[in-house]
C-alpha cells in the first residue's frame, strides 16, 4: 500500500518519501494543468473542481485527518486541486470504458475520506449519477438499496476496520444480476473487483464511452432507509449548496473541516459541495480522534477555519474550543429532522466567530441559518418574515405549524416520480412546535417516517 501511494504521489509530481502516519502531499506545478478531459457540464461538482484546478492548481482541495492507516490501511492524503482533478479525470476515463448506459446509477460505499469524494466526482464526470450509501449499512441493506435504486455498479474500498466492504459487495452481486461492475481502492481488493488504485495511475488512453446528459445530481436515501431512494438533479444540488453558503459564508482558500460522512444531502451540502462551490479546502475526520481534531484546530497556516459537526456535539466542542483555542473556528452544527432546537447558545459567544445551524429535512432540503437575528428558530416560527435566498429556497407555515417548501434547492422526489417545479409549494413531513414566538422543535407529522 505504501509503495502504491508513493507511485501515485510521484506520478503527480512529488518526489519525497511518504511517512506512514502523516498526510501525503500530491502537488502539481503552479502553471495551469493540461486539459483534464472532464465533460463540460453546467451543473456538475466536477466542473467546479476543474475550474478551480485551472486557476489555483496548487491549492489544497482534499485533506485526510486522523489515523487513516489504522482504520483502513491507506495513507492519509492531501490532494491539491490540480492533482484531484487529474485523478478524477483518469478514473472517469476508466469508468466510461465500462458498458454502462449514460446516466446510470453508481453506488458509492465509503466512509468519509478523500477516496470516496474523488470517486463521487469521477462517477459524475463519467456521465453517471452518484448514489452514496452509508458505510454503516450491512449486507441486507446494501442489497435492498441496489435493488431499489437500480444501481449498476458500486465503488468502495477493500478494508474498513475489521470489515471488508469489497468482499461484502461481491456477495451482494451474486444476488443481483443488474449489479455489473464492482471496483475498490486497496488494500485487499478481491479477485473479480476492479482495482481503482491501478485505474487512477493509468495515463492517457482512449475513451470508449460517452458521458451522458443524465449524469450528475444525486441519489440519496430518505431517513437512511435503503428502500427509499430520492433523486435530485445536479442544478438542484448546487442550489442547495448555494443556499447553505449564504449563511455559512465560506471564502475561497479557507479551510472546511467536517466530521460528517458524505453519504446524504446534509453531508454533501455542508462538506464537498460547500468546499467546491466556494473554492475552499475540505478536511475530513471520519473517525473521531481527539489528537487529530486538536491538530486541525491548531493548524499554523492562519487560514480561517469552519468546523462542521453533528449538533449533539455542540456543548463538548464549545468547551474544548474555549479551553484550548480561544480564537476558534466558525461552527456549522448539523441537525436532522425531527430535531429539538432548545438548549442552543443563540449567539456565537466565546470560542466561535460564527455559528450556523444546518437543518436537514430528510433528503428534501437543508435549511441553514446563522444564529442571532436570522436564527433558525425564528425562521421556522415565522418563515414569511424570514429572509431566504430568493429563488433557491423558501418556507411557509400553515395554521397547524406544518411546513411547506419551494425553490430550486428543494427539487427532489422519490426515485421514479416526477420532480416538482421550482415555484410550486409542496408539504414537508414536519411541523414546527412553537413557544413564545420561536420554534422549539421540528416534529414529524402524523404517519411520517423519520
Amino acid at each position: 500500500m505504501q509503495a502504491l501511494a508513493r507511485d501515485l504521489a510521484e506520478d503527480m509530481g512529488g518526489n519525497a518519501p511518504l511517512p506512514a502516519r502523516r498526510p501525503v502531499i500530491a502537488p502539481v506545478p503552479d502553471a495551469a494543468p493540461p486539459s483534464l478531459g472532464l465533460p463540460t457540464r453546467r451543473t456538475g461538482l466536477n466542473a467546479l473542481l476543474a475550474a478551480t484546478a485551472a486557476r489555483h492548481p496548487g491549492r489544497p482541495a482534499l485533506i485526510d485527518r486522523g489515523d487513516k492507516p489504522g482504520w483502513c490501511g491507506r495513507p492519509a492524503m492531501t490532494w491539491s486541486y490540480g492533482a484531484a482533478a487529474e485523478i478524477v479525470a483518469r478514473l472517469a476515463r476508466g469508468i466510461r470504458r465500462w458498458r454502462l448506459p449514460p446516466g446510470s446509477r453508481v453506488g458509492l460505499w465509503f466512509p468519509g475520506g478523500s477516496e470516496g469524494l474523488v470517486a463521487h466526482l469521477a462517477v459524475e464526470a463519467a456521465g453517471h449519477v452518484p448514489c452514496p450509501m452509508p458505510a454503516a449499512w450491512d449486507e441486507a441493506q446494501l442489497l435492498a438499496a441496489v435493488e431499489a435504486a437500480g444501481i449498476g455498479a458500486v465503488l468502495t474500498q477493500g478494508r474498513l476496520g475489521a470489515r471488508r466492504p469489497a468482499e461484502t459487495l461481491c456477495r451482494v452481486a451474486l444476488q443481483v444480476f443488474s449489479l455489473r461492475y464492482l471496483a475498490a481502492f486497496g488494500p485487499d481488493v478481491p479477485d473479480g473487483v476492479i482495482n481503482l488504485d491501478a485505474l487512477a495511475l493509468e495515463r492517457g488512453g482512449t475513451d470508449t464511452g460517452v458521458a451522458g446528459e443524465g449524469g450528475g445530481g444525486l441519489i440519496s436515501f430518505a431517513g437512511r432507509d435503503p428502500a427509499r431512494p430520492v433523486h435530485r438533479p445536479g442544478d438542484a444540488l448546487l442550489a442547495a449548496v448555494a443556499a447553505h453558503l449564504v449563511a455559512a459564508r465560506i471564502g475561497p482558500g479557507e479551510r472546511l473541516l467536517t466530521l460528517l460522512p458524505p453519504d446524504d444531502l446534509r453531508g454533501l451540502v455542508t462538506g464537498l459541495g460547500a468546499a467546491l462551490v466556494s473554492g475552499a479546502s475540505l478536511e475530513m475526520l471520519p473517525v473521531f480522534d481527539d489528537a487529530a481534531l486538536d491538530a486541525a484546530l491548531a493548524d499554523p497556516s492562519g487560514r480561517p477555519l469552519h468546523l462542521v459537526a453533528p449538533a449533539f456535539l455542540e456543548g463538548a466542542l464549545r468547551d474544548r474550543i474555549r479551553e484550548r483555542f480561544p480564537e476558534g473556528p466558525a461552527l456549522v452544527l448539523a441537525h436532522r429532522a425531527p430535531a429539538r432546537l432548545t438548549g442552543r447558545r443563540l449567539t456565537p459567544g466565546e470560542g466561535a466567530a460564527r455559528t450556523v445551524d444546518a437543518l436537514a429535512l430528510d433528503e428534501d432540503a437543508v435549511v441553514s441559518r446563522a444564529r442571532g437575528a436570522d436564527d433558525i428558530a425564528l425562521a421556522l416560527a415565522d418563515p414569511e418574515a424570514a429572509r431566504f435566498p430568493a429563488g433557491l429556497i423558501e418556507l411557509c407555515r400553515d395554521g397547524e405549524g406544518g411546513l411547506g417548501l419551494r425553490g430550486q434547492a428543494c427539487r427532489a422526489a422519490p426515485l421514479g416520480t416526477g420532480l416538482p417545479e421550482p415555484g410550486a409549494w409542496r408539504a414537508a413531513p414536519y411541523r414546527a412546535a412553537l413557544f413564545a414566538g420561536t420554534a422549539t422543535a421540528l416534529i414529524a407529522q402524523g404517519g411520517a417516517k423519520s
